[in-house]
């Protein structure tokens, strides 16, 4: 999936926080740090480094959700993230977004901080961010 589509589909399904561009898609694939999983529906963007793992953003295409696409894409950034040595994995999702915190709940992701008025929308209103973590390791499950 070209840098391009990401985008267009991200816009799709974002409008808090705002979509992402087709140069921020692009600079965040170049990074070696980073990493994109894709089907013909949908992509997650994540990244890992210094022991964590990152879901930096999840889109589905609005036709294409509840047909199991976005569990996909979560149990392969929870492997990819293993794969790369991450320890924890970690999000940031939308408080009234809860179709996604139903989703990461249910793959094993637990509250672990909130971000008062973190989002802004068109209208001014501020959301709050609840940030999600997942132990990957034995380690991390034991310090939870």
């Amino acid at each position: 999936m070209t840098p391009e589509a990401m985008a267009d589909l991200h816009a799709r399904c974002f409008t808090t926080p705002a979509p992402w561009s087709a140069r921020d898609m692009a600079a965040l694939t170049e990074d070696p740090l980073c990493f994109v999983l894709t089907t013909e529906q949908g992509f997650l963007l994540g990244r890992a480094v210094a022991g964590e793992a990152e879901l930096l953003t999840l889109a589905v295409a609005p036709e294409a959700r509840r047909q199991g696409i976005a569990s996909h894409l979560v149990r392969a950034f929870l492997d990819e993230a293993r794969a790369r040595s991450a320890e924890t994995a970690f999000l940031e999702v939308s408080a009234k977004n809860a179709a996604a915190l139903a989703l990461y709940l249910r793959h094993g992701f637990a509250q672990a901080g909130l971000r008062r008025g973190y989002y802004a929308t068109s209208d001014g209103q501020r959301i709050d961010a609840l940030v999600l973590s997942h132990p990957l390791s034995p380690a991390a499950e034991s310090s939870k």
